[in-house]
């Protein structure tokens, strides 16, 4: 009997893992690292806010349309180091280099601490992952603190100089060089603005390691080193014998009409395969065959790095557990394209490894 993952290959492009910068991880720890940077005129900023990226303005209005394309701001690098000495809260980060001879630098400076006139800091510590990235009404028209001369200087304007959007919606209108770099940034963004205290002694944490670290700052812990937090997650493609692809609409998604496929952390200890198994029975009551791997993003909202793969389920039979997962069905290809006419499903966004473990098996692009 052919098995209906006989021809699964690994998915071929994801947009969140199309990074080709070079790290150049041993200059973490270089002295002066960010004023040798900032003195090369090859250097080039891009900016970030609690996750979101800056994009020349009225960019930002274009993220609902299929075809428009998108660019990261830059600001020169040789402007820079003067403003970060006045913003001592914002924090850059050495993103790395292009090129066989490094020819090119790139550093994000995240501005979500930045303070304005009459403004607190921003505190991410109470908010969701989704909330993180919802329409930042409030910041409309706030003021910025001035600069030398009594004008504001280019950190102190960027609130209203550009459009900020999120990484799903940039992702998915940008070439790949700078959805890698977002990517980046709005991951160690996000764990900057949600991180201020050691989460050992308490003590405040400055940076280090140019940005991809934090230092606490507490007298008796020993200058202990921090780094990101990533949790892992599995998602999975749920096929049966005869090739129908199980969908699935999750209590906790706000819009109605989402459909997408299995996903779930995994536990502490557990290998993924496991967790593949155990998610899908928790959710579904499947129990699972073979399984293989397609692929991986990370997915820093706030954290996650989805690992993905294809399973066959070894009977049919569906018993969803109603306190995560609301229904489940089974459909062939034919049936998912009139579901998706209609309008009665909805296929996840762009920027989510779903859609394109979804379309891998559906044959072509959503």
């Amino acid at each position: 009997m052919f098995s209906p993952l006989a021809l699964t290959q690994t998915l071929p492009f994801l947009p969140l893992a199309q990074g080709d910068i070079d790290y150049q991880v041993d200059r973490r720890d270089e002295p002066d690292l960010f004023d040798t940077l900032f003195a090369d005129p090859t250097t080039k900023v891009i900016l970030v806010r609690n996750g979101r990226l800056a994009v020349p303005r009225g960019q930002g209005a274009v993220v609902d349309y299929t075809a428009a394309k998108m660019r990261l701001s830059t600001l020169p690098g040789a402007y820079m180091a003067s403003c970060l000495h006045d913003h001592p809260e914002a924090v850059a980060i050495f993103l790395g280099s292009y090129g066989a001879a490094r020819g090119e630098h790139v550093v994000a400076v995240d501005v979500t601490r930045l303070r304005t006139a009459g403004q607190s800091p921003a505190d991410s510590a109470q908010l969701s992952a989704d909330a993180a990235f919802e329409s930042d009404d409030e910041n409309d028209g706030e003021s910025t603190t001035m600069g030398g001369a009594g004008k504001p200087d280019l950190l102190a304007q960027a609130v209203e100089r550009f459009d900020w959007v999120d990484l799903r919606g940039f992702a998915a209108h940008a070439n790949a060089r700078e959805a890698g770099q977002a990517t980046s940034a709005s991951t160690l963004s996000m764990w900057h603005a949600g991180q201020r205290f050691c989460p050992a002694c308490g003590a405040p944490v400055e940076p280090a390691m140019a940005g991809w670290a934090q230092r606490c700052t507490g007298k008796d812990d020993g200058r202990r080193l921090l780094f990101p937090r990533i949790e892992p997650a599995v998602i999975t493609a749920i096929v049966d014998g005869s090739d129908r692809l199980l969908l699935q609409h999750n209590k906790a998604w706000r819009n109605p009409l989402l459909y997408s496929v299995c996903a779930g952390f995994v536990e502490a200890g557990e290998n993924l395969e496991h967790a593949v198994r155990r998610e899908a029975h928790e959710e579904t009551g499947l129990r699972l065959g073979e399984v293989r791997y397609l692929g991986s993003q990370p997915w820093p909202f706030p954290a996650s790095l989805m690992m993905a793969f294809k399973a066959q389920a070894l009977d049919a039979d569906i018993h969803v557990d109603g306190e995560e997962t609301q229904t489940a069905r089974w459909v062939t290809r034919d049936e998912y394209t009139q579901e998706l006419i209609s309008g009665r499903m909805q296929a996840p966004g762009k920027a989510t490894i779903a859609r394109y473990m979804i379309e891998e098996w559906y044959g072509r692009e959503l």
